[in-house]
């Protein structure tokens, strides 16, 4: 019955995730929901996102809606942040992180849920070189650090980011956002793996419904472009938001 709830909200969030952003705020969650402790739950969901993401972010890159000069300096420091934001959460205690992780979810959803980002102006070539690194590069790191400890909202984070700083258009953020969180997913599940925290049995599986969820969901976003990935963004944003202020109440 446990796996019979979660395999669905898998599916849900990586449909999610492909276009928006923000799947972990639906994975995560439904990991602990089945009982499955802390640190096995962010492990866990790392294997079964990290799998997800990869398909995603080859449909973007064959739709050419992934920006690689901003993407590259991304990437790298991503996965170091991750690594490091990773290591971090293993020091601490189990019941130590639930609490985290209790308090973590609804700042998140609220940060992502007020800071719109302004209309994009694909005005990135008026970018130096040298600027375009910088914040690529410090994007990256922050949001990796984040995603290595906790995770969700990841996506959408770097989606707001990338068009709020680089004024870069919805679907190019959104494409690049994913081999940006497949990188820092990837340095956190290998931290993971060798913690021994990752249930395979579990994971992998779940992976399957992952898959298949953002093919669905990166398919919608390069045909449909902005007027499916704001729109989706507002209103999984309001619903998480919602679903959130309940649990705590």
């Amino acid at each position: 019955m446990d796996k019979a709830i979660l395999f669905p909200l898998i599916f849900l969030a990586g449909f999610i995730d492909s276009i928006a952003g923000g799947g972990g705020l639906i994975s995560l969650p439904a990991y602990l929901f089945i009982g499955i402790p802390s640190h096995n739950a962010l492990a866990t969901n790392k294997l079964s996102s990290s799998i997800g993401t990869i398909v995603s972010t080859l449909r973007f890159a064959k739709g050419k809606a992934i920006i690689f000069e901003v993407g590259i300096f991304s990437v790298i420091f991503s996965f170091i942040g991750s690594f490091i934001g990773a290591k971090i959460a293993l020091f601490i205690p189990d019941n130590i992180l639930k609490i985290i992780l209790t308090i973590l979810i609804p700042i998140a959803a609220f940060f992502i849920f007020i800071k719109r980002p302004k209309e994009e102006n694909n005005s990135l070539k008026n970018l130096s070189n040298l600027k375009i690194s910088i914040l690529s590069s410090l994007i990256g790191f922050i949001i990796g650090m984040y995603d290595g400890f906790f995770g969700p909202g990841t996506g959408t984070f770097l989606i707001i980011l990338y068009i709020s700083f680089l004024s870069m258009d919805h679907v190019k953020a959104s494409g690049t956002a994913k081999i940006v969180n497949l990188s820092s997913n990837i340095s956190a599940l290998i931290t993971f793996i060798i913690g021994g925290k990752v249930l395979f049995s579990i994971g992998l599986t779940a992976a399957f419904f992952g898959i298949a969820g953002h093919w669905l969901g990166s398919g919608l976003a390069l045909s449909k472009g902005t007027k499916i990935i704001k729109p989706l963004i507002i209103a999984v944003l309001i619903l998480l938001f919602i679903k959130i202020i309940f649990d705590i109440v």
